[in-house]
C-alpha cells in the first residue's frame, strides 16, 4: 500500500504560517490533539513547506516566540512511497507524522501520514505484520499512583520520555491510563506567566518524595500552558482495555483503531507484565 492511499491530503491540513509565534501552534494542537503541526511560509511562487514545531518544541525553548526559531527540519516521504518505508522511518527516527512532499519538489506539502494512519492499513489488511504482541511489546512500564497531582504526574512522563502513564491504585491494580492526550485535554492556555502559586509540597502529604515536590497551580515549562493541581485520577482515562501476550499483532492493531487509543498495557495472569504501543507494532512490519 503507498502512502497516497493513507495520508491526509494538504486540502484537509491546518497549518501555521510563517510569520507566526508559538501561540498559534499551541492552539492548535489543543484544538487537534496532535503532536506537532506543519510550517507553511507563503511566497510569490506559492506556498512552501519549511519543517514542523512539535509539544517538545514549544516546551524545550520557553523563551522563544517566534515560529521560524522553533521549527525542526523532519524526514519527508512522497505520496508513491510504500507505507513500510513510513514505517522503518518512523521506527528508526521516533517520530510519529511525516510531511509529504511532491515528487519533484520536496518544498511542496501535499499530505501528512502518520503512525495511526499505517496502523488502520494493517488493522484493514492492507499492510501486513507478523508475530504477537509479547514479540514487540515493551516490558519497562512508566505508572503513575492515581492520588499524584496532575502536575506532578506530567513531570513523570516528561522526565521517562513516553506518552503514557500507567494508573495504579491503593491496591497497585490497573486502574486507568494517563495520556498525553488527557493531558491536553485539561490544559489551559494563558496569556503568560505570572505566578505559580503553591509549588513547594507540605512534609504531610501523602504523595510527596524527596525528587519531585513541584505541585499547585505551577505552570509548564512553555509558560503560556497551565494544568490543573487535581488528583490523576479525575482526568485519566479510566476505561482501561488490555492484551495479553499470545494476541497477534493484527487483532491489536484491530482492537486499537475500533477503541481509538495508541497503547494497552500488556497483562499476563491479570499482572501488568509490560505496555504494547502502536509504534512496537510498526517494528514488525
Amino acid at each position: 500500500m503507498d502512502v497516497a492511499a493513507a495520508m491526509t491530503p494538504r486540502a484537509e491540513l491546518v497549518t501555521v504560517t510563517l510569520p507566526g509565534g508559538r501561540k498559534d501552534a499551541l492552539s492548535y494542537l489543543q484544538e487537534h490533539r496532535f503532536s506537532s503541526v506543519p510550517v507553511v511560509k507563503p511566497t510569490e511562487e506559492g506556498e512552501t513547506f519549511r519543517g514542523l514545531v512539535s509539544r517538545e518544541d514549544l516546551i524545550a525553548n520557553p523563551a522563544e516566540d517566534q515560529l521560524a526559531l522553533l521549527l525542526r527540519e523532519v524526514p519527508t516521504v512522497t505520496a508513491s512511497d510504500n507505507l513500510a518505508t513510513v514505517a522503518d522511518i518512523v521506527t528508526e527516527q521516533g517520530v510519529r507524522r511525516l510531511p509529504v512532499v511532491a515528487d519533484d519538489d520536496e518544498t511542496e506539502l501535499v499530505g501528512i501520514v502518520t503512525v495511526t494512519d499505517v496502523i488502520h492499513a494493517i488493522a484493514h489488511e492492507n499492510l501486513a505484520v507478523e508475530g504477537e504482541c509479547e514479540s514487540v511489546a515493551s516490558d519497562t512500564v512508566v505508572t503513575v499512583y492515581t492520588g499524584t497531582p496532575v502536575t506532578v504526574a506530567e513531570r513523570q512522563l516528561a522526565f521517562a520520555d513516553v506518552p503514557y502513564g500507567v494508573c495504579l491504585d491503593d491496591d497497585c491494580e490497573i486502574a486507568g491510563m494517563l495520556t498525553e492526550v488527557d493531558l491536553l485535554d485539561v490544559a489551559r492556555i494563558v496569556e503568560g506567566e505570572t505566578e505559580t502559586g503553591d509549588s513547594i509540597a507540605d512534609q504531610d502529604d501523602d504523595w510527596k518524595w524527596e525528587s519531585v515536590k513541584a505541585i499547585g497551580s505551577r505552570y509548564l515549562p512553555t509558560r503560556d500552558v497551565e494544568l490543573p493541581s487535581e488528583p490523576t485520577a479525575r482526568v485519566m482515562t479510566d476505561d482501561v482495555i488490555t492484551v495479553y501476550g499470545a494476541q497477534t499483532l493484527t487483532e491489536a492493531t484491530q482492537m486499537m483503531v475500533r477503541n481509538d487509543v495508541e497503547q494497552f498495557p500488556l497483562v499476563d495472569g491479570g499482572e501488568l507484565v509490560g505496555v504494547l504501543r502502536d509504534v512496537h507494532v510498526l517494528e514488525a512490519v
